[in-house]
């Protein structure tokens, strides 16, 4: 696999005082200037201790804190994000991380993009030899393989989760990883329920409840915190968002077919049945 270079973005990793969870950490750039560089790069708008946060590429890990609420196995993801970047004797007091050793690590954050809500999109180096600040790094399945996000997808801590903003070949790569993690079962592939699950409440897809796609999880988050009496969750998501619908992704399968993420969904009363392989799902960036 060789993917289009990105550019390296060379930093510590911050996390007292912040809230990581499984795919998402704060980060303090040594050239705040290089954001600029990147796709949409004028969306960051760093904290007043200079740090973005980060996004990393592919992945999708249950959700800590969405409004609140928490999915099964979120906990472990996020503790497990921290172990690789090197943090131990992490204490939280709910989801702030009010001590670490160490309490910052050098990364090395790859990227080209900026997402929706501002944070660049990345590729994120921990250990060995980093890229040079400012340097343009071609990806190979060597340099893949060691960031953080290919050790959450190989060990089963998040879900693959692919936008076609990333170059086929890298989601080539990601998706495989995915795989090979389903197929052994590991984290997340255990327990998940996406393909069919049942919607009372909350709880429903709570700590305790069934463990589903995170971005559906969001989704289901919010219709069920908006929703208006006996409004399906297909209904709520062809009309929520400004403009109307805008809550209802677009996505393609198998890299080929475009649809609607409410294309995907079956509801009957509190049971839901959703249609497509995750390894599948290619989501438009908006």
């Amino acid at each position: 696999m060789k993917a289009p270079s990105q550019l390296c973005l060379r930093g510590r990793l911050v996390v007292i005082g912040k809230e990581p969870d499984g795919d998402s950490i704060r980060f303090v750039p040594d050239t705040p200037a290089l954001l600029d560089d990147l796709v949409r790069g004028r969306r960051v708008d760093p904290s007043e201790d200079g740090s973005v946060q980060l996004r990393l590429e592919g992945i999708d890990a249950p959700e800590t804190h969405y409004q609140e609420q928490a999915q099964p196995l979120a906990d472990p993801a996020r503790d497990r994000l921290l172990a690789l970047c090197g943090f131990k004797r992490v204490r939280h007091d709910g989801q702030v991380v009010i001590a670490a050793t160490p309490t910052e690590r050098p990364a090395a954050a790859l990227a080209h993009i900026v997402d929706a809500n501002g944070r660049p999109v990345v590729l994120l180096l921990t250990r060995g030899r980093l890229p040079a600040d400012g340097s343009y790094v071609a990806v190979d399945d060597a340099l893949l393989g060691r960031t953080i996000n290919a050790a959450l997808l190989a060990d089963g801590s998040a879900y693959v989760t692919l936008y076609e903003s990333a170059a086929p070949s890298l989601r080539r790569a990601l998706r495989a990883l995915a795989a090979e993690a389903r197929k052994a079962g590991l984290g997340v592939w255990d327990a998940d329920a996406t393909s069919a699950f049942t919607l009372r409440g909350q709880a429903s897809i709570g700590p305790e409840g069934a463990l589903i796609l995170p971005k559906l999880f969001r989704r289901c988050t919010d219709y069920l915190r908006t929703r208006s009496s006996g409004e399906t969750l297909v209904h709520w998501l062809q009309t929520q968002g400004d403009p109307p619908g805008s809550e209802d992704d677009e996505v393609m399968i198998g890299g080929r077919t475009l649809v609607r993420l409410s294309d995907l969904i079956e509801q009957r009363n509190t049971k839901i049945a959703f249609s497509a392989d995750l390894l599948d799902l290619v989501f438009v960036e908006k």
